[in-house]
């Protein structure tokens, strides 16, 4: 099977096995404030991440290319809908256009519809440092994702199966570029451990990607012939990995992804720490189901339901949000106590804390 064929059919079993809401930020709840004293209009949603300055908190994470002429709509569509709504957008790993010079249009086409925008390139962590250039050269990207998707490949049944010197090469390239690095999972979690790696290899930020989305254990297991199930319940929940990341490096700049399907995900995974929130599943639903209207809709609902949410907590900035008062129970409290963290740093803490 060539790269192109399994990109489209990782599009096909993204859509077919769908996502579960196992983030756990359903265990997460804000502290309701009645007296608000804030309006609407008030509200600001900018936001930095590697010195980019993002107008919404909201981007179109990593989903494809490389997969020929559909994956090549996908990126268009999805691109036209980042101009119109004002976000950023990801694409795919760009290994397969490194590897195929006919599959550069298929990344291409972000950048081309797509001039003024915020742009992200993709790589994974084997990548090195002149691909990683020449990656972002590609699309003339503001910032590089590396991912991590170690799962993933022991899945796959042509997956890599030796990942040794992963920090050493993504600390390189972070030394070696001129744009930021952010530094991603692919839907199982990242720890405080990997995050403390990753922050000392030099990396701008990482992004959780947490359990509870799409998952690529059973997307590659519906590629085997013997399936390794053991694999599709493995990880982090988005929330409780966004949670021991934060509170472990509270200076530090983290993104969340992994499941989020409304407005309220995004506004708890910035109570929780983030800095910005990915979406990927739901807007490939999204642009399949309603085209790039559908889409434009969908996030501009987004953006204006995280506003009334903002409103409804008294809280006007991401800043301030990332200080909203909220509970955490259930199995996501559980893991961040059994983990050594103190869930009162969340619920006893109120933005005037800082002022």
């Amino acid at each position: 099977m060539t790269r192109a064929e399994r990109k489209k059919q990782h599009i096909e079993h993204a859509l077919s096995t769908g996502q579960h809401a196992a983030t756990g930020l359903q265990d997460v709840s804000f502290v309701h404030a009645s007296l608000p004293d804030l309006a609407t209009s008030q509200i600001d949603t900018h936001t930095t991440i590697g010195g980019l300055t993002f107008g919404s908190p909201i981007f179109i994470n990593a989903m494809t290319g490389g997969g020929g002429e559909s994956t090549y709509e996908i990126n268009r569509s999805l691109s036209i809908a980042a101009k119109e709504t004002n976000i950023p957008v990801a694409v795919g790993s760009q290994m397969a256009a490194l590897k195929d010079a006919d599959e550069r249009r298929t990344y291409e086409v972000v950048r081309k519809v797509n001039p003024d925008g915020l742009v992200f390139a993709n790589l994974g962590s084997e990548a090195t440092i002149q691909q990683a250039r020449d990656a972002v050269d590609m699309l003339g990207a503001n910032m590089l994702q590396i991912h991590l998707n170690v799962i993933q490949e022991i899945v796959m049944p042509e997956g890599d199966r030796d990942f040794r010197g992963a920090v050493e090469r993504i600390s390189a390239i972070a030394e070696s570029i001129e744009v930021p690095v952010v530094v991603k999972e692919v839907g199982f979690g990242m720890s405080k451990e990997t995050a403390k790696k990753l922050f000392d290899a030099g990396v701008a930020a990482v992004d959780v990607g947490g359990f509870g989305g799409t998952n690529f254990s059973k997307i590659e297991n519906l590629r085997r012939q013997k399936a390794l199930r053991y694999f599709d319940q493995w990880g982090i929940p988005t929330a409780a990995s966004l949670a021991e990341v934060h509170t472990a490096f509270p200076d530090q700049t983290v993104l969340a992804s992994g499941g989020i399907q409304d407005a309220l995900d995004v506004t708890k995974s910035i109570a929780l720490g983030a800095s910005a929130v990915g979406l990927a599943g739901f807007f490939l639903k999204s642009l399949t189901s309603g085209g790039e209207k559908g889409l434009i809709s969908d996030i501009i609902d987004l953006q204006d339901d995280v506003k009334m949410l903002m409103t409804v907590l008294g809280m006007k900035t991401m800043e301030e949000l990332r200080q909203a008062p909220i509970v955490l129970t259930g199995e996501t409290s559980h893991w961040l106590k059994e983990r050594g963290v103190d869930t009162t740093y969340y619920s006893l803490r109120n933005k005037k804390t800082k002022d």
